[in-house]
């Protein structure tokens, strides 16, 4: 009885430190840590603690947190396309993800069973392994896993107790999930710069600030013919492959991709020297035009143009009510876009601004010539780069 009495203690004593600071100030890895090593101290079998969690991410499917006694906390990663494979599909742990049904599997004597072939339990002589959701409606789908190579396997005494445990693990990990599809899903689609503003409260209507930034803007080439020509699904692909070469590009350099706009992608890189921004812009534009010269296309050659400029933009949120889009605007937004027009008139590469090219070392840039750009009176200077070869 006094042993009940003091496993029950220690288990009211680990929920109340789930919901506590110090847990609440851990990532995951530390809290699988800490409380596998909680309930060992409790007197609980436990050989292994697992946390499966899904999230939103554009490549990743969920983490997976595994915990041993003596061992290094293992973190995996798991893309989109691990769905697709064979242990994916017979693993335990998904049937309960999907089903919201606990399990408890032991292993046959007589052979051995499939989830000990899991890589978080691999090797492990595991002998019994429980699974519990951790039910959250309207939110994506968590479990937990315990698990223990004693042969009598858990009792149910320590089944209750792992029950007991779980509703206050779902808050802790959900937190934590949360927090982490806010900062993902602002990344992918803002960019890191403008999710953080989002972040620190700048979400009203004409809340706009005004910054300095090397400009580009880069726009693929015949993606009308590609897109009367091809399927739907090959344009698709096609896409991906060229904003596969322009987007790593840009963020390599250290910009921030600002949207989207059909084939262009706009990008700017504020630094406090504007020397500093300019040569960060133009490595990010030859990067990408490199990029996609290496592509092989045999349907479809994939070709940009690419203008830079260096100027002064109106940064934050337009658009109406509670429908708002985090933008650039002002005049030098609308010169790099002209400019991006000639780029496409004369089938140069890659164009710049006079102010763009003053600002880059000697000898860098070269004039291509005054254009007459909508929207300006006066012809503007452009620039190209000097080929050196």
């Amino acid at each position: 009885m006094q042993q009940g009495l003091t496993l029950t203690a220690a288990i009211s004593a680990t929920i109340e430190w789930l919901a506590a600071d110090e847990c609440h100030a851990l990532d995951e890895a530390a809290l699988a840590a800490e409380l596998g090593r909680r309930l060992r101290s409790a007197g609980l079998p436990l050989d292994h603690l697992g946390l499966y969690l899904r999230t939103l991410d554009p490549e990743i499917l969920g983490h997976t947190v595994g915990w041993a006694p003596d061992e290094p906390v293992q973190v995996y990663r798991r893309p989109h396309d691990i769905v697709r494979s064979a242990a994916y599909l017979s693993n335990p742990v998904v049937r309960v993800l999907e089903t919201q049904t606990p399990a408890v599997l032991r292993v046959d004597p007589q052979r051995d069973a499939p989830w000990t072939q899991n890589d978080l339990f691999k090797g492990r002589s595991l002998v019994e392994l429980v699974i519990l959701p951790m039910r959250t409606p309207d939110a994506l789908p968590s479990a937990v896993s315990f698990a223990t190579t004693r042969g009598t396997g858990f009792t149910a005494a320590e089944r209750a107790a792992f029950d007991r445990i779980a509703p206050a693990l779902r808050n802790a990990c959900e937190l934590r999930n949360l927090r982490r599809v806010e900062l993902t899903l602002l990344d992918t689609y803002l960019g890191t710069l403008t999710g953080r503003r989002v972040l620190e409260g700048r979400v009203r209507r004409g809340e706009l600030e005004r910054l300095e930034a090397a400009l580009l803007l880069c726009d693929l080439r015949g993606f009308t013919e590609l897109s009367n020509r091809l399927p739907s699904e090959r344009v698709l692909e096609l896409l991906d492959a060229y904003f596969g070469c322009v987007v790593p590009a840009i963020d390599k350099a250290g910009g921030e991709v600002i949207k989207f706009m059909g084939d262009a992608v706009l990008a700017f890189f504020h630094r406090e020297d504007a020397s500093a921004a300019c040569a960060a812009a133009l490595q990010g534009a030859v990067t990408a035009l490199a990029s996609l010269q290496r592509q092989q296309t045999p349907d479809g050659e994939l070709h940009a143009g690419v203008a830079l400029h260096y100027g002064t933009v109106s940064y934050g949120n337009i658009g109406y009510g509670h429908r708002l889009d985090f933008t650039l605007i002002g005049p030098d937004v609308n010169l790099v876009s002209r400019l991006q027009g000639v780029c496409s008139t004369t089938g140069q590469a890659l164009l710049m601004s006079r102010r763009f090219a003053e600002l880059l070392p000697a000898g860098t840039a070269r004039p291509a010539g005054a254009h007459l750009l909508k929207g300006f009176a006066q012809p503007v200077d452009l620039y190209a780069l000097f080929d050196h070869h």
